[in-house]
């Protein structure tokens, strides 16, 4: 036992233990039935080895379509280094293998077809071609999916949260639509993973122009990338009268004001949400589409260098 008073105090070990390793080391003891060399195999888990998903796209906004390429990153923090390595990746999330992913791109439809890819119960498997190593506390990409020319579409998109209105013009949001689907897409599974969208400017350099997270995605998903805010396409929406019409009854007037500072004409997905309680349209200058109970969605034209109102009257009962 040491002193505690405070004094220089110095230990002294003679010996070390025999089982000490100055590295953390797998001891194993077999008990063989006789003498002679058994093939063995051992497997074990290891929280300090895995693998994150990261994609690239080369948008080309005149052509309508995109290069995409899938890369798996490889970390090790185990202690040790693994080399020529068969490796299996396995995509999905097993219980008490993840912790929080946000996830902001989003899957307008799920996909409904399948592949040939290698399942293994609810999860897909990813094996890597060639043998690797990974040293410890190395990080290491190794490329998994090369798509080119897939078919892409630019849009913008706002959302009104509430029937409510907005002090000053807010940008819409530059998206990204694609799909994953065989024929007209991607025709693969997407592990969970961020997009990285590059496009190539007037000197055919590419330059980065946004990303976001998606989730796991089927084959056949039909997806919305939002990269960003746009800077020259805006929308300002403002409540032109709310009348109340009994104790549970309200019509509101709303006006939404699109602005278009491009030299080419654009197309608006203009949303209404928060369309809560019993919410009818008894006017509407441009048809929409009841998406949701609580959502409505218009198309709307905007010419170059112009604007484009669009007015709409909600019933309300709650």
């Amino acid at each position: 036992m040491l002193r505690d008073d405070g004094l220089p105090v110095r230990a002294v070990f003679d010996r070390l233990p025999p089982n000490l390793r100055a590295r953390p080391t797998l001891s194993v003891t077999v008990d063989a039935a006789s003498a002679g060399i058994v093939p063995t195999r051992l497997s074990y888990l290891t929280p300090n080895l895995g693998w994150t998903a990261d994609y690239v796209a080369l948008f080309d906004a005149a052509k309508g379509a995109m290069d995409i390429q899938g890369w798996v990153t490889l970390t090790n923090s185990t202690g040790t280094t693994f080399a020529n390595a068969r490796t299996l990746l396995v995509a999905g999330n097993p219980g008490g293998g993840g912790g929080f992913r946000r996830i902001t791109g989003a899957m307008d439809a799920a996909g409904t077809e399948s592949n040939d890819r290698e399942r293994l119960g609810d999860y897909y498997l990813y094996p890597l071609a060639a043998r690797t190593t990974i040293a410890n506390a190395q990080q290491k990409q190794v490329s998994f999916l090369d798509v080119k020319g897939a078919p892409a579409q630019s849009t913008y998109e706002y959302v009104n949260r509430w029937l409510g209105s907005s002090t000053e013009a807010v940008s819409t949001a530059s998206v990204l639509r694609f799909s994953t689907s065989r024929q007209g897409g991607l025709g693969d599974q997407l592990p969970a993973g961020t997009i990285r969208v590059y496009m190539r400017d007037a000197r055919g350099d590419p330059q980065f122009i946004g990303e976001n997270s998606i989730g796991h995605t089927p084959v056949g998903s039909a997806m919305s990338l939002r990269t960003g805010d746009a800077f020259d396409v805006k929308v300002q929406p403002t409540v032109v009268s709310r009348t109340r019409k009994g104790d549970s009854r309200w019509v509101t007037k709303m006006k939404y004001t699109i602005t278009n500072a491009r030299p080419a004409p654009v197309t608006v997905l203009l949303a209404q949400d928060g369309l809560y309680g019993d919410v009818r349209i008894s006017d509407e200058s441009l048809k929409g589409e009841r998406i949701s109970a609580d959502r409505v969605e218009w198309q709307v034209p905007v010419p170059a260098n112009g604007k484009t109102d669009v007015t709409v009257t909600f019933d309300t009962r709650y």
